[in-house]
């Protein structure tokens, strides 16, 4: 991504089989809500994807969205951030989060959410805050699943430089 982080790209189409595989580990362990093969094609361009060495698969990845919220307000949310366990720890979650910061503030987002059930040290250490569901947008804050016991986080993203 130009001006992003180094070895960020933005997932195309042709990635879908690998993001749904890369998740599934995710999903199957709690961490992750199940998503259908096709969502991940149909929404390839919200995807950000670190690749595995030589071009490998995916090896991290994370989606943004953006939802207009009254007639001036743009907030964005993160979903289906994961990165493999055995490339935890060396730069690549916070790689795609930087990104992922970056974009939304390409896009003029207000503020950025997201939601986990799991630790949040990534994301707080970003300066990412814990919120009332109720604060995120509506339209994604409803389709939470109450019984996952997800926590939801907001940060303003960057100021871009001019």
């Amino acid at each position: 991504m130009p001006g992003g982080p180094e070895g960020v790209r933005r997932a195309a189409a042709s990635d879908a089989a690998a993001l749904h595989r890369l998740s599934e580990r995710f999903v199957r362990s709690g961490a992750l809500r199940r998503r259908p093969p096709e969502l991940y094609a149909a929404r390839a361009g919200e995807f950000l994807v670190v690749d595995g060495p030589e071009g490998g698969a995916p090896v991290g990845c994370v989606a943004l969205r953006t939802y207009r919220e009254g007639v001036r307000r743009t907030d964005a949310v993160l979903y289906n951030f994961c990165v493999l366990a055995d490339c935890q720890g060396t730069g690549v979650g916070s790689r795609l989060l930087t990104a992922a910061l970056l974009e939304a503030a390409a896009r003029s987002a207000a503020e950025v959410f997201t939601a986990t059930t799991g630790g949040a040290e990534l994301f707080l250490r970003c300066g990412f805050r814990e919120v009332p569901a109720e604060r995120a947008p509506q339209e994604w804050a409803r389709a939470l699943d109450p019984t996952r016991g997800s926590r939801v986080y907001a940060r303003r993203p960057p100021a871009l430089p001019h």
